[in-house]
């Protein structure tokens, strides 16, 4: 009787360990899925142009490059106001500086823009990324409810035998005391 109950014992634990196991073994691979996605990291490749216009965009969106161009700009305006017309080489309504600055603008933008869209994909690849890992998170936490759910159920059973022992063993000292007080 009491290696029937033992067996018994052993089973059921034997059964929870199977639980268990299977909840880990869907956690690890859906984990290895999201690491395996999360470590294919692109090896950027740039081209000539694609370094040339990160350079230029570098170069254009900083002070250094604001601060030379007005210097430039204000020398150029203070050479052709006060040289003589014959050393004038861009008079006052300054054509030739309004077509430079006209030609820099037009070449600068696209050039700009190609660096900023190459930034926009990587943005999006680390916005995936981000949400892989958000994902893995989310695997974790539900493996670890599984794994909190399959460890509640097991205490709720191994308190309900032992309430129903109890109940047994109070039942048995109630029949006890009632054989006792008819004696």
């Amino acid at each position: 009787m009491k290696a029937d109950k033992i067996n018994k014992e052993l089973e059921t634990e034997s059964e929870y360990l199977k639980k268990l196991h299977r909840i880990i073994k869907a956690s690890l691979k859906e984990e290895e899925l999201l690491v395996t996605n999360l470590q294919k990291d692109d090896i950027e490749i740039l081209t000539r142009g694609q370094k040339l216009s990160d350079r230029v965009a570098r170069f254009g969106g900083s002070w250094g490059f604001i601060i030379s161009f007005f210097i430039m700009l204000i020398i150029w305006i203070i050479y052709n106001s006060t040289a003589g017309t014959s050393a004038a080489f861009d008079p006052y309504p300054f054509i030739l500086m309004n077509l430079i600055l006209s030609c820099i603008a037009a070449l600068q933008a696209p050039i700009i823009m190609m660096s900023q869209n190459r930034l926009e994909e990587k943005d999006r690849k680390r916005a995936e990324n981000d949400y892989m890992i958000n994902l893995k998170s989310e695997i974790e936490i539900r493996s670890l409810h599984q794994k909190i759910d399959l460890l509640l159920e097991k205490e709720i059973t191994t308190l309900f035998k032992i309430q129903s022992q109890q109940l047994e063993l109070l039942n048995d000292i109630c029949t006890r005391m009632n054989k006792e007080g008819r004696n």
